[in-house]
């Protein structure tokens, strides 16, 4: 397992482990965490039936986590366009790697963090092409 040593790490690293958590009470079978290779990183592969999901996880803290998502930095920008081809190929050499035979999609997971409460919130963009 990766280890986290900045802030912005720490609260990443948070905002996975509460993914993970959601995935698995929503029937999602955890496959792996933070695939890494030199082309880029997946944060969670998981299965759901027969697809398999691999997702990057952005995390942001904030004051309240029950503040509207338009009213916040919206940390899913930051999963642009360039970003997403580079997750593509790393997704494609996890595929070739592990023989991957089910369908896939790659899904987004905004994960916000009420630093005083510990609440948090998800937000789910699903099958991003």
């Amino acid at each position: 397992m990766k280890v986290f040593t900045s802030r912005t790490q720490k609260i990443g690293e948070k905002g996975e482990e509460i993914c993970c958590e959601y995935l698995s009470k929503s029937g999602f079978y955890l496959i792996e965490r933070n695939f890494t290779i030199p082309i880029g990183e997946i944060d969670i592969v998981a299965q759901k039936d027969d697809r398999i999901h691999f997702i990057e996880v952005k995390s942001i803290q904030c004051t309240n986590a029950n503040v509207s998502y338009e009213t916040l930095y919206n940390p899913a920008e930051n999963f642009n366009a360039k970003k997403i081809q580079k997750f593509k190929k790393t997704m494609l050499a996890y595929i070739k790697k592990h023989g991957v035979s089910y369908e896939t999609q790659i899904d987004l997971y905004v994960v916000y963090i009420d630093r005083q409460n510990k609440k948090h919130r998800i937000r789910r963009i699903e099958n991003i092409t």
